[in-house]
């Protein structure tokens, strides 16, 4: 099945994880400053392109660094803000980031896979319909996710993602955005 087939409009809802789908993830640590965020080629483009096919775009994101005492949610708010203007400045909007401070250790359903943050943008957009979203992601846990609420799941390769049970596998957000130009 190719990404034309679910007809996507401005009824439907895309979900973004972060680190490794926006910016490079830093293995074994995280991105505590502007210096540290790297985005990957094509990103902003990307979004850009999105905003113009999809009625919400959403980041979901898990930032356990804060509980770990490695950075601040003011930090992490000055991250999103160059995130949010970078993509502003190539056509791109995100409705709003959510995030999980809590350790992976800690049982609880906010964190991904947990549903929380998927039920907690329906809660503030009521008009994000499940089965008509995608999440994108770089990791079983959002995958896990996406296929917990019914969504159509991507996973962007790594190194770390040898198997999955994804719907549709792609190099990268730049070729989910070629892949849906081209529908």
């Amino acid at each position: 099945m190719s990404l034309k087939e679910l007809k996507i409009d401005k009824t439907w809802t895309l979900f973004l994880d972060r680190d490794g789908v926006i910016n490079h993830q830093i293995l074994n640590n995280y991105v505590k400053t502007i210096e540290e965020l790297k985005i990957i080629d094509g990103v902003p483009e990307a979004v850009g392109f999105f905003t113009k096919l999809f009625g919400r775009i959403v980041i979901v994101t898990n930032q356990q660094g804060i509980n770990r005492g490695l950075l601040t949610e003011e930090q992490l708010d000055a991250l999103h803000d160059y995130i949010l203007n970078l993509f502003e400045m190539h056509g791109g909007k995100i409705d709003k980031i959510y995030f999980a401070p809590q350790l992976a250790t800690e049982s609880g359903y906010y964190r991904k896979p947990g549903v929380g943050m998927g039920l907690h943008a329906q809660k503030d957009f009521p008009e994000i319909d499940f089965r008509k979203s995608v999440i994108i992601g770089d990791s079983e846990s959002d995958i896990q996710f996406g296929t917990k609420l019914g969504m159509k799941t991507i996973m962007l390769k790594n190194a770390r993602n040898i198997s999955t049970k994804a719907d549709y596998i792609f190099e990268n957000l730049q070729a989910v955005a070629t892949e849906l130009k081209n529908s």
